[in-house]
């Protein structure tokens, strides 16, 4: 994981759209820019369109990784650029298999710590005009992740990342997101994510929620 390398840094405020006839209020359409300064609650001028689902603390900052813009190319035969899955930061060497629920990275001027994987929801279908997309993203789990900001302060769009602390290698993102989305039948395998520390209190309670089913 020494290929770290920062592609695109982007923010937006949530816009309406009309996609084929329905009208939605999404930020997933951001802008590139060239820094941004990132705060507790999120990136300066950047948003959330419904803050149940988007946002916070825990959601301050989006992640999607740069190889899997390849793989949808490939399997679409459709160009997708940056930030087409509405993340803030787009970056190569930062898998979800490769990165864990826990882990605390330097970034530019601040400190951030990976919280949970994303839960995709239609507007990424929507947005970049390919139906199956979606569906696609939550087979194969290769959604993003989320970060909670321990240090605020300015990114760059040459701002590199450093891994300063990583407290454990049970739990991937790939793991984690593979067990919200297809596994929370398995009391096992949620017992084991609830024990991880750094965990989102969001994802927490929908592991409690699954545990009392």
């Amino acid at each position: 994981m020494n290929n770290r390398k920062l592609i695109s840094l982007s923010i937006g405020k949530p816009k309406a759209y009309d996609w084929k006839g329905k009208k939605i209020e999404s930020a997933i359409g951001k802008t590139i820019v060239a820094e941004a300064y990132l705060t507790k609650e999120a990136f300066s001028d950047d948003g959330v369109a419904n803050p149940v689902f988007h946002g916070g603390p825990d959601r301050a900052v989006c992640l999607y990784p740069y190889e899997h813009y390849h793989m949808w190319k490939k399997e679409f035969n459709q160009e997708f650029q940056p930030p087409s899955f509405g993340e803030n930061i787009c970056m190569t060497g930062m898998l979800e298999k490769d990165v864990y629920i826990g882990d605390i990275f330097s970034l530019g001027e601040t400190t951030i710590q990976v919280t949970q994987g994303r839960i995709p929801c239609s507007t990424i279908s929507m947005h970049n005009d390919v139906n199956p997309l979606l569906s696609r993203i939550v087979e194969t789990c290769y959604t993003g992740y989320f970060f909670r900001v321990l240090e605020e302060g300015k990114i760059t769009k040459d701002s590199s990342i450093k891994l300063i602390e990583r407290t454990q290698v049970k739990m991937s993102v790939l793991d984690a997101t593979q067990i919200i989305l297809h596994k929370k039948r398995d009391r096992e395998a949620v017992e084991s994510l609830l024990q991880i520390k750094g965990l989102a209190e969001d994802w927490k309670n929908r592991l409690n929620k699954a545990m009392q089913k």
